[in-house]
């Protein structure tokens, strides 16, 4: 028998995305990403006439829900006419008119422009520096795979031109590679590197370091790179792990075997904080295929998402020491 309410509406409960909203309207430094993105903003739709734009907070808001739920421009149009929440989290709530595909698109399209993306990464992480989460004094360096569609049954017959195929294992692979550098301690990016699948891991080291650590840790497909001319000029120590073959064959009934072994331990340990930020866009976000043709929209999508990886992973900190 159903339940009598008086007219009385059910409890409200909050779901995961409003939890998962208001943690990020809290940590996200909205006024610092606005004053970067504002000044190439200005003025651009009052040149061509026509209706007033959208505040260029608004637009920062639905790119950001466009990342977190791996949207599409015409789906991010349909999802803030259909939910409420997004509609509160952008500031649109009650709003006569709200923006179209063609509109989330050109906000995209202005910051790949103006390579807006990179200054998001640092002037986030600029925030997390000041408040004591992001150290500077070593780096974990690692790629991983983004798929991309292999299939030649499109408008112009080819696949992506830019995107390549490897072989990773047995399996061949078609799409990009991610290349990032990670704060040894925090496992925070700082920098981000995007390529064609085939590129090999070692040749992007140099691009992945600040300067500023000592101590740069990487797996084994990096062994050789203190000697390449790209990393020259970096002061610091590289700690490269040793290939599994030679590690297998390990005599740890020695001294010296044991102690080889125990430091590959180590060494592994501080390069799982790598995987962490890879975790987070591909199984938190959804982001495991490209989304666009071409590797600079690729790696501009992919930069965004690093920097809010970076805020998500980091939330409870950020929230504890603001009260």
């Amino acid at each position: 028998m159903n339940q009598i309410t008086l007219g009385l509406d059910p409890l409200h409960k909050k779901t995961r995305k409003e939890v998962f909203l208001e943690e990020m309207n809290k940590i996200v430094p909205w006024q610092a990403l606005v004053a970067l993105i504002q000044p190439h903003a200005r003025g651009a739709h009052q040149a061509l006439g026509g209706r007033p734009p959208f505040a260029v907070e608004t637009m920062l808001r639905i790119h950001c829900l466009q990342l977190w739920w791996n949207l599409s421009d015409p789906a991010m149009e349909e999802e803030l006419h259909e939910r409420p929440l997004y509609r509160r989290f952008v500031g649109l709530d009650g709003a006569a008119r709200l923006p179209d595909e063609s509109t989330i698109l050109r906000f995209r399209h202005l910051l790949e422009k103006h390579q807006l993306a990179p200054q998001v990464l640092a002037t986030i992480n600029a925030g997390l520096a000041h408040q004591g989460l992001l150290l500077k004094t070593g780096t974990v360096v690692d790629a991983t795979i983004i798929a991309a569609p292999s299939s030649t049954k499109n408008s112009t017959g080819e696949r992506d031109p830019e995107m390549h195929q490897t072989k990773k294992g047995n399996q061949w692979h078609f799409g990009m590679k991610a290349h990032i550098g990670v704060d040894a301690d925090s496992g925070l990016v700082h920098s981000v590197v995007g390529t064609a699948a085939n590129v090999n891991d070692v040749t992007q080291a140099g691009a992945l370091v600040h300067g500023e650590e000592t101590d740069v840790f990487a797996d084994a497909g990096y062994q050789g790179v203190a000697k390449r001319e790209e990393t020259q000029g970096i002061n610091a120590n590289w700690h490269v792990a040793m290939r599994p073959g030679k590690r297998k064959v390990l005599d740890k009934s020695t001294p010296m075997g044991e102690i080889m072994d125990k430091l590959e331990q180590t060494k592994a340990r501080i390069r799982a904080k790598v995987e962490h930020p890879f975790r987070v866009i591909k199984q938190q976000f959804g982001h495991a295929k490209v989304r666009y043709r071409g590797l600079a929209k690729n790696t501009a999508r992919l930069t965004m998402l690093f920097a809010l990886s970076n805020l998500w992973m980091v939330r409870r900190q950020i929230l504890r020491l603001q009260g």
